[in-house]
């Protein structure tokens, strides 16, 4: 069983555009709404392939009913956890050449009696064996170490935690240990050892300062340019010819989904998958998740030890 935790979800509404001019009025030939935040995106896509998931999740108001209610038409299994406050709604704007624009709603508060319930949730569903996915951003009121605690509580119950997150609650969990993966991108990745990224050898290095921290294996996102999967002895990239995107939102959750989905697999054919379900993710509107039938594993390329004096932008 693969469990989600989001502790900031939203109802996410993206609008098709010829081309956004600021200041004017924008008409959208299209509007897409969909449950979102990074660990409900991931349940989303699992659900899709009918690989197990539940997720746990804050929701409250008109939005927080909205978004429950549609993760259940969709067949997903949750733990929803109702909080004061409404759950939040971001925006997207995508136009016809690709290029979209997000605006990102705070979210409610999350305190910490909300958060021990959230855990509680958590501890109540998961079991041994299991992988707990920690993602997406913290809300206002969420202690930095959020991600500590829902590691401390896998550890409890015998499961592996996965994080996808940034900032300060990134470095947390990092300094803390004991984690299966992370998967952040490459600017994220940067922040996170202090220094700019460029080539894959400064990547790879960065990625393992992280492994030797205590995380197992780190996976990051190059957007169009791939993605890298690092663990202690080897390194593989993955990627494919150069996609137009209709929206690359939530393409990174999917590769993670992608990931987590070919559990059993030698880490290479992991990553393949993985690349292959977020190449799918950028060809569809919104947050749209991809079905079977739009995964093409057969156009990406594996490299085992990629040469570290290619910059990111050269793959």
């Amino acid at each position: 069983m693969i469990i989600t935790f989001t502790p900031n979800p939203s109802v996410d509404r993206a609008f098709d555009v010829a081309a956004l001019e600021l200041g004017e009025i924008n008409r959208a030939s299209a509007v897409h709404t969909d449950a979102g935040g990074k660990g409900i995106n991931v349940s989303r896509g699992l659900t899709t392939h009918s690989i197990d998931t539940t997720a746990v999740f804050p929701f409250g108001g008109a939005d927080g009913e909205l978004l429950a209610n549609m993760l259940k038409v969709g067949g997903i299994s949750t733990v929803p956890v109702e909080v004061p406050g409404e759950t939040r709604t971001n925006i997207t704007v995508v136009d016809e050449r690709g290029a979209t624009t997000k605006i990102n709603a705070p979210g409610p508060q999350l305190s910490d009696d909300i958060l021990g319930n959230l855990l509680d949730a958590i501890r109540a569903t998961a079991n041994p064996g299991d992988t707990i996915v920690g993602a997406g951003s913290l809300p206002a009121g969420a202690p930095h170490d959020t991600y500590v605690r829902v590691a401390e509580v896998a550890r409890e119950v015998g499961a592996h935690l996965v994080l996808d997150t940034s900032g300060e609650p990134l470095r947390h969990a990092v300094n803390a240990g004991g984690l299966a993966l992370i998967k952040p991108n490459e600017d994220e990745l940067g922040e996170l050892v202090g220094r700019e990224l460029t080539t894959v050898g400064e990547v790879v290095e960065a990625a393992r300062q992280v492994i030797s921290q205590g995380t197992t294996t780190v996976l990051v996102s190059l957007g169009g340019h791939g993605a890298l999967l690092v663990t202690e002895a080897t390194t593989w990239w993955a990627g494919g010819p150069v996609l137009v995107p209709a929206s690359t939102v939530g393409a990174g959750d999917m590769t993670l989904a992608g990931y987590i989905s070919a559990t059993g697999k030698q880490p290479h054919e992991r990553l393949r998958t993985a690349v292959a379900w977020g190449r799918a993710a950028v060809l569809l509107p919104g947050t749209a998740v991809p079905t079977p039938r739009d995964i093409d594993e057969e156009t990406v390329r594996l490299v085992e030890n990629p040469d570290l004096t290619h910059t990111i932008k050269e793959l």
